[in-house]
């Protein structure tokens, strides 16, 4: 099984960048986007459901904002788009949660807290949320996997300027020690088990700065598994040269 999960900054844009170009080459098992920036009827017949059999939304009720979806070939046995019943979290169309049985697939945009101390607040308690929710459900006996754009770079070689960027929301020491903590629940970063050290890997350019001409990037897209799906394992990995957004997607293979 193949999952991949991009934040496309824009659904239609993305589509008319060559899509279905890049979904017709990699052929998920399935696809999680994030910042979809569309209500489902806002998009095209074939954009709503990109040709997979099963298409699940979360849209933020502010047009143009966030939004995130899940594509698939199986219907899952059940699909929420929140938890622990906050509906703050619905209301911005962050999350699509489905059953896949042998396990949960939490499809996740996290807030940017850079734009005031209001969104920093609600980012740094939407993660705490989310990381009790996660032990609950854990300690419920569920595997889970954890895709999307976090909103936060774990270690230094993370970013590119580990000093510069260390004041700036994404990389403040109390986001570090929470993705710490996330892992300690239980969780493996699927691109750093196999690439534990390697560096200049990233998902995120800043477009106003041409950040990605010179790889001034940031790594702050993951697939992150709970321990129990560590033997099914095959591979993860960042595909940097798929263009379309200022992210780009990243990939993790499983062998169930």
């Amino acid at each position: 099984m193949k999952i991949i999960s991009w934040n496309v900054n824009g659904i239609r844009a993305c589509y008319k960048k060559g899509l279905m170009d890049f979904l017709n080459t990699e052929k998920p098992d399935i696809f999680c986007v994030q910042e979809t920036k569309a209500h489902i009827d806002q998009v095209e017949t074939e954009t709503r459901t990109l040709r997979w059999e099963h298409s699940y939304w979360s849209s933020a009720q502010r047009k143009g904002y966030s939004g995130v979806a899940t594509f698939l070939h199986t219907p899952p046995a059940n699909v929420q788009y929140h938890f622990n019943d906050i509906p703050d979290y619905e209301s911005e169309g962050r999350i699509v949660m489905t059953d896949h049985g042998m396990f949960d697939l939490y499809n996740i945009y996290f807030p940017n807290g850079g734009s005031g101390v209001e969104r920093h607040n609600f980012k740094q308690q939407f993660l705490k949320d989310l990381n009790v929710h996660l032990k609950e459900k854990l300690q419920s006996g569920r595997q889970v996997v954890v895709v999307g754009d976090y909103n936060v770079a774990h270690e230094n070689i993370d970013v590119f300027d580990p000093i510069k960027l260390s004041k700036e929301s994404g990389f403040l020491p109390e986001e570090r020690v929470w993705f710490d903590q996330f892992l300690e629940l239980g969780f493996i970063d699927t691109f750093r088990y196999f690439k534990p050290t390697e560096a200049k890997r990233y998902s995120w350019w800043d477009m106003r700065t041409f950040g990605r001409i010179a790889n001034r990037g940031w790594r702050i897209d993951y697939v992150c598994i709970s321990k129990g799906l560590e033997k099914y394992l095959s591979s993860a990995d960042i595909l940097e040269q798929v263009e379309g957004s200022d992210h780009c997607p990243v990939v993790a293979t499983f062998a169930f």
